[in-house]
């Protein structure tokens, strides 16, 4: 076990963000704490509790996002994320955590998901814990992953109004023509029975 105390106290910061950064990650940070208190990927041999810190200073563990990580970092391409930690004899007083809100595929630069996100921010907390890199490719510790979704939050956070506003006029759209359908029979009705 790297820490010599329980529970780990866990620093979001959601303040210094970049651009691209996402509101939608601070749960895909939570749903993280949870995997690991949960069991994780089963190599731990001690159980991790987390607590929430209200500020950086009272943090074990430190998260931020970044707009690229090879230039904030000076890590090669491709990498989405680095944990940090800082030892004294043997046990960790800090792990800062470094993610990255998106990267370059190709000539585009593409906003990471929440699926990915979690996916990161997985397998970073396990990096804080104590963890190294896993050869099974099906390992949250495995040092590459495959892309889950191609989602970015930001813009379905920018479009949700215009997807609400689409809804309701398909409904409004469908309602009238049930209504005029219903017309049209009452109608046929009444010149059916008149003239038959």
């Amino acid at each position: 076990m790297p820490w010599d105390h329980s529970p780990i106290t866990v620093y979001i910061d959601n303040i210094n963000v970049p651009e691209h950064y996402s509101p939608t990650y601070i749960k895909q940070v939570e749903n993280a704490l949870d995997y690991w208190e949960n069991g994780g990927n089963r190599k731990l041999k001690y159980d991790p509790k987390f607590s929430l810190a209200d500020t950086e200073n009272e943090a074990d563990i430190y998260i931020m996002w970044v707009e690229n990580l090879e230039e904030y970092a000076g890590v090669k391409k491709g990498v989405a994320g680095i944990a940090r930690p800082y030892e004294v004899n043997g046990k960790y007083m800090r792990v800062n955590i470094i993610l990255e809100v998106g990267n370059y595929q190709g000539y585009s630069w593409k906003q990471y998901g929440d699926a990915n996100m979690l996916e990161l921010v997985k397998h970073e907390l396990g990096h804080a814990l104590g963890l190294g890199h896993s050869n099974d490719r099906r390992d949250i510790m495995y040092p590459t992953y495959e892309q889950k979704d191609n989602i970015d939050p930001l813009l379905v956070n920018r479009t949700r109004p215009l997807i609400y506003l689409f809804v309701i006029v398909s409904l409004i759209l469908a309602a009238l023509s049930g209504i005029n359908w219903l017309r049209y029979r009452r109608k046929r009705r009444v010149l059916e029975d008149e003239f038959l």
